[in-house]
């Protein structure tokens, strides 16, 4: 029988440094998992917070276009069409707001795509050290 060299690893102490390696690399994983999370719910919430100053602008919006129709019935022309416009400039500015905030919570954005990356690129680096 063979004495092993000094060199040379039983099988015990390979296994036992592999269940090692894999708990740290599991570790890292999970904490990069943790912060890319955390970045994804702050930009949820930015999306969020839009989304209701877009409602509030819009809302003003329709304050505005109700003056407008409440001065047109008034005084009958020009002050409408100016608050009619300043309205409707008012609307567009919420509509934008909106678009800009739904845009912030849909799912592609909230995916946390770093980490998947390099859990695909760790399943590759195990699957090719166990063959």
């Amino acid at each position: 029988m063979q004495t092993i060299k000094n060199n040379e690893r039983t099988l015990s102490s390979l296994f036992s440094e592999l269940t090692r390696e894999m708990t740290s690399l599991l570790r890292h994983e999970v904490a990069l998992a943790r912060a890319e999370v955390n970045e994804k719910v702050s930009t949820a919430s930015s999306g969020v917070m839009m989304l209701a100053a877009g409602a509030l602008v819009a809302f003003a919006g329709l304050l505005v276009l109700l003056a407008a129709l409440v001065i047109g019935l008034s005084y009958v022309w020009p002050p409408w069409v100016a608050a009619l416009v300043v309205g409707l400039f008012v609307a567009i500015i919420g509509i934008a707001l909106l678009v800009n905030g739904r845009s912030h919570l849909k799912a592609k954005n909230l995916k946390p795509h770093r980490t998947a990356e390099s859990f695909r690129h760790d399943r590759q680096l195990v699957r090719e050290h166990v063959r």
